[in-house]
């Protein structure tokens, strides 16, 4: 069974998804808030998913920032269209801008780099290699 992860945004969201084995996080989509319980469904006819890892982003101090609201909002969503599905969260501190160093070291073109939709899935990407990396620790 799988993981997805997501970079929510209130613009845009990241997803990422491991493999069957959850070794290996891999970008999946970038959706629109409005489009990504329909999304969700359709993948979820097709792919089993055991659980859901939300970025919960966190001012330097590790108090909630401002887009806590939205992100608590997404994930009551989530537990309400699929509540056989936990939703675990995980500090995404710095994700988007490790996102920006992967995608300014990949070799992309200059148009490609600000390719925003790009690095909400790659964002989502380190979320859940982050979680991957935590639960093979034990942690």
């Amino acid at each position: 069974m799988r993981v997805l992860a997501f970079d929510y945004g209130t613009k845009r969201i990241g997803i990422a998804v491991t493999d069957p084995l959850q070794i290996i996080a891999t970008g999946l989509d970038t959706i629109h808030p409005k489009d990504i319980i329909e999304y969700l469904k359709k993948y979820l006819v097709k792919e089993q998913v055991e659980l859901f890892v939300v970025g919960e982003p966190k001012q330097m101090n590790g108090s909630p920032s401002q887009s806590a609201p939205h992100i608590k909002g997404f994930i009551t969503t989530l537990n309400k269209n699929f509540p056989e599905i936990p939703v675990e969260r995980i500090d995404e501190r710095f994700t988007s801008k490790m996102a920006s160093a992967v995608v300014a070291q990949s070799g992309f073109k200059k148009t490609d780099r600000q390719n925003k939709e790009r690095l909400d899935t790659i964002s989502a990407t380190i979320i859940l290699q982050t979680y991957l990396e935590k639960k093979s620790m034990g942690l």
